[in-house]
């Protein structure tokens, strides 16, 4: 109740930081000029490159300029976009990309050549580009355009999950010969008209979208770090969508007087205690174990998530996730057990910190109620909040347990660009597995698709069992919208229907 009662004062007292909204260009929140979005990120790390998308703010920037060939769905497989199809040859080395007719801002039309640079910049280092490990199969030399508007994509290796990275965040298709994106010509839904760094990116809609001409006359996307802030601005009518709300504010939003919607995307992130296995005590697998049997994953998603979301079986995803393990359940506590473990270990009343840091709001609740869980097991574990800039690079190189969170994303690449012996950038744990990788190797090559599957399974279950990367909780992802807006869609993260506005219309 008391962590409850704070966020709930402290979600009346941030409407005192609305007004300063006020200066962050036209428009309003549901009016009729444009749909004003309210987004964390900002600052130095702002971009409009779309292949290098830091920040949910840049990512959404890409969406509303550019856009995939394919996009990722619900249950995270790969559907149709600026692709209108992708086909494999037998050998899955060489795929056959159809696109649909479509032009750029300028009027242009979209072409294999504007595919094939779009491949090469990402893939180049000199880009930094988010999603360059995945492209890094693709032969450059030997691909080609083999038409207009068809490309072959030669790959260096099997890959029957290919269609998959070309949804990725930051795969957005780019014109060939471009140089530059101070002024971005896109194909997506909304054209580009003016970026203040630290405030609003302005777009006007593009009546010749493939896909339709957005309802909404224009898009305003304003940077808004503060959580509270974002919630407040929403109640106040400032802006018609709040992105990412902690779920306390998302209670807020429900109980409020029909002045905003909440929409909620159930078990969409998953929330991770990661406790590394290359250096003590964590090395030590009875240890990691006592900590599984010592948290109490129900408390947690009751006391921090306030019961929006579902307890964790220390796997990535979802069960409504291609190739999530079938009847795959969350660990019970067990203290006996625990004490024991401990005990064998001679660990009992050992000292550690927790690290964690304001990057997500139930980062530090849950460090605070996971500590009181183990010093109930014979633990002695001291909660240290980190600055958050530096957080996930800090976690990374020291300290022994942390936590973090993962949007949702396709199992394969979960498992290709964060488990695999060569993915350091989110590799939190230390854990490398030579089996892990031969499998993931042999699944992403076999055309089979139940012993693809089979492989991806055991993946996990090796992951579970040893990666010391615990998953307490699925948890909801919340957004706001204010009444009467309409075409928003509770969508998962990373998925084609998040961060997107080209349907949304204010009431």
């Amino acid at each position: 109740m008391e962590l409850t009662r704070r966020t709930f004062l402290g979600g009346a007292a941030a409407l005192a930081a609305v007004p300063a909204l006020a200066a962050c260009g036209g428009g309003t929140g549901g009016g009729s000029e444009r749909l004003r979005a309210a987004f964390p990120g900002g600052g130095s790390r702002e971009s409009l490159d779309p292949h290098v998308v830091p920040q949910f703010v840049d990512q959404v920037r890409a969406r509303a300029t550019f856009d995939t060939l394919t996009g990722w769905s619900q249950d995270m497989t790969a559907e149709p976009r600026l692709a209108e199809s992708v086909e494999p040859d037998a050998t899955g080395t060489r795929w056959r990309i159809r696109l649909r007719d479509t032009r750029w801002h300028d009027g242009r039309p979209l072409t294999a050549d504007d595919v094939l640079f779009t491949f090469r910049r990402i893939a180049d280092p000199a880009t930094t580009a988010s999603a360059a490990s995945l492209f890094a199969r693709v032969d450059l030399t030997a691909s080609r355009a083999a038409g207009p508007r068809e490309v072959e994509v030669v790959l260096t290796a099997p890959d029957f999950t290919f269609p998959l990275w070309l949804g990725a965040p930051g795969s957005e298709i780019v014109a060939a010969g471009t140089t530059g994106f101070a002024t971005p010509v896109g194909t997506g839904p909304f054209r580009f008209v003016s970026f203040t760094p630290g405030g609003p990116t302005v777009y006007t809609r593009n009546d010749a979208y493939w896909d339709g001409a957005p309802p909404a006359p224009g898009l305003e996307l304003t940077p808004v770090d503060e959580e509270q802030a974002r919630l407040g601005a929403l109640l106040s009518g400032q802006v018609a969508y709040a992105h990412d709300l902690r779920p306390a504010s998302a209670r807020q939003v429900e109980a409020q007087g029909g002045r905003a919607t909440l929409l909620a995307a159930p078990q969409s992130t998953t929330q991770f205690l990661n406790l590394r296995v290359d250096r003590p005590p964590f090395a030590d697998p009875r240890v990691r174990e006592a900590v599984r049997l010592g948290i109490d994953r129900e408390a947690l998603v009751r006391v921090v998530l306030l019961d929006t979301g579902q307890a964790g079986a220390d796997l990535f995803g979802g069960p409504d996730l291609e190739y999530y393990p079938a009847g795959a359940t969350a660990a019970p506590r067990d203290v006996g057990r625990a004490r024991a473990l401990l005990r064998e270990a001679g660990a009992e009343g050992l000292a550690f910190e927790l690290q964690t840091s304001g990057s997500d709001p139930n980062f530090q609740p849950a460090a605070t109620l996971v500590a009181e869980q183990l010093r109930e097991i014979g633990l002695a574990p001291t909660p240290r909040v980190l600055d958050a800039p530096t957080y996930f690079t800090t976690v990374r190189t020291s300290g022994v347990a942390s936590f973090t969170r993962t949007g949702a994303l396709p199992i394969p690449d979960f498992i290709g660009r964060r488990r695999l012996s060569s993915a350091d950038n989110s590799n939190y744990t230390g854990y490398r597995s030579a089996e892990v990788d031969r499998l993931y190797a042999q699944a992403v090559a076999n055309p089979d698709e139940s012993a693809r599957g089979a492989d991806l399974t055991r993946i996990q279950t090796l992951l579970r069992d040893e990666s010391g990367a615990l998953v307490w909780a699925l948890s909801d992802w919340n957004v706001g919208v204010a009444a009467g807006v309409t075409g928003i869609e509770a969508a998962k993260p990373n998925s084609h229907l998040w961060g997107r506005f080209d349907k949304a219309a204010a009431g």
